[in-house]
């Protein structure tokens, strides 16, 4: 469906430039037989209008077809920038044709005579001029609209003016028809022709700078005018979201791409981190055309943290986990205790760097600590290949049995699971206990049963103690 969406925009975007180009070369043709025909400026200059603009909608028509191509190894942001680079050029070709206009008219005003015959068809091209000026002018607005074209815009920014242009001209050659019959005592609205040419120029230069202003300023990579801040209040009603620190947007063509860095609890896992990152995404994209949102999220300290996400958060920072984290107070002094869990590859020195590093960094961030006691263990490490293996022997399920069977609060050892592992099993023992058992009472059996099986049976490499309360099931 995107897709065909795509291929449609790009069909219309194509069609409108092509029935633009079509109209100018009509236009420009009339202009310029009918102006050498009677020698009017008016007209002479409308037709060196519609040739620019006639070069605008060439430019307009190569620009949308190559602007659409898709990213690529040396164009990361695609090809949209060729519309705005388009846009500027075609101020300028405005420009250069203003000042000969100007120059044509002052000429004619103060320095030379030219005769100047207000025929019927002057008036019948400028008004066929007008009609067609505004069909196309509002279909090229339309599509422009619709698929967010600087580069159609343009063009359509450029016929909207040839209907005022074309207007003052129809005035002026009227006023020059008036002169003619009125008699010489107003020979002097013979003028009005040059002065309607003038009045051309001035409304050509002035939307000529204002399209030129916005095609720069997308060039140069300004942001469009209060996207930022909509797209900072979207981030930050998505919940998990501190602060948003930095927002960016950029354009090129129809497409607008935005990266933002936002501040999350740094003590929540990494999928959560990508979730909230994929939320704001989710929010702020329907804010740009498209384009892509890029979500950099930056771990903070958020308030209310306890020590043991304090602890966990400085651990993750430095490639390490932190567990049975403990706070100790004596006379006012704080002391923490700690299981640090460090690669299983490094050796005993590089472990104790690490760890050393680690009880620094505590120090550092929780001045009131004064002391940071460590133990250090390889990180768990699962074993590849391992299978279920329930044929372990019932002589060894019935020492493990009659190992739990011996310890006071446990009951049922009704589920033994064995897997192989390279030097033995790995044992997973699920077993009964009351259920208004303090869970500190539960993990202290399990931790006497998981070390009795672990001394007393054989053939035992690993073995977890699995405690359920009585009754449920």
């Amino acid at each position: 469906m995107a897709e065909n969406a795509k291929a449609q925009a790009e069909w219309e975007k194509r069609s409108a430039a092509l029935s633009s180009v079509v109209a100018a070369i009509l236009l420009t043709s009339l202009k310029l037989v009918v102006g050498l025909l009677t020698g009017s400026l008016g007209i002479l200059a409308e037709a060196a209008h519609s040739a620019l603009d006639l070069v605008a909608a060439l430019v307009t028509f190569f620009a949308v077809r190559l602007s659409d191509r898709p990213p690529d190894e040396q164009h990361h942001y695609g090809h949209g920038k060729i519309e705005n680079l388009s846009a500027l050029i075609e101020t300028l070709l405005l420009l250069i044709t203003c000042v000969w206009i100007i120059y044509e008219a002052i000429q004619r005003l103060f320095f030379k005579t030219v005769e100047i015959e207000a025929s019927i068809w002057a008036f019948v091209v400028m008004i066929v001029s007008i009609v067609v000026d505004i069909s196309r002018s509002r279909m090229l607005y339309s599509v422009a609209r619709k698929h967010k074209s600087q580069a159609l815009e343009a063009d359509a920014l450029h016929f909207s003016t040839d209907i005022w242009s074309s207007s003052v001209v129809i005035i002026g050659l009227g006023l020059v028809w008036l002169s003619e019959r009125l008699g010489p005592t107003w020979g002097w609205l013979a003028s009005a022709d040059a002065v309607a040419a003038m009045v051309v120029a001035g409304i050509v230069v002035f939307v000529s700078l204002q399209l030129g202003k916005r095609a720069v300023s997308v060039l140069l990579d300004t942001a469009p005018p209060g996207l930022v801040e909509r797209i900072g209040t979207e981030a930050g009603q998505v919940p998990g979201v501190g602060e948003v620190e930095v927002v960016r947007v950029r354009q090129a063509g129809a497409s607008t791409f935005a990266d933002l860095t936002v501040t999350v609890d740094r003590s929540i896992s990494l999928e959560e981190a990508h979730e909230i990152a994929a939320a704001v995404e989710e929010r702020v994209v329907g804010l740009v055309h498209m384009g892509d949102v890029v979500v950099h999220i930056e771990p903070a300290v958020q308030d209310g943290e306890s020590l043991p996400q304090t602890v966990g958060a400085i651990a993750s920072k430095l490639g390490l986990r932190a567990h049975n984290i403990h706070a100790h107070e004596v006379r006012g002094h704080y002391f923490v205790d700690l299981h640090a869990e460090v690669p299983s590859h490094v050796t005993l020195g590089e472990a104790h760097q690490q760890v050393n590093r680690l009880e620094e960094a505590i120090r550092q961030e929780l001045p009131y600590v004064s002391d940071v006691q460590t133990h250090m263990e390889p990180r768990s490490i699962p074993v590849a290949g391992a299978e279920p293996h329930h044929d372990a022997g019932p002589e060894l399920r019935a020492q493990i049995m009659k190992v739990v069977e011996g310890i006071s609060g446990l009951a049922d050892c009704h589920e033994i699971h064995f897997r192989r592992s390279q030097d033995g099993h790995d044992v997973v023992v699920h077993c009964l206990a009351d259920p208004n058992l303090p869970i500190t009472e539960a993990h202290r059996l399990a931790d006497e049963a998981e070390k009795r099986i672990q001394a007393q049976v054989p053939g035992i490499t690993q073995i977890l103690v699995h405690v359920e309360p009585e009754g449920e099931g």
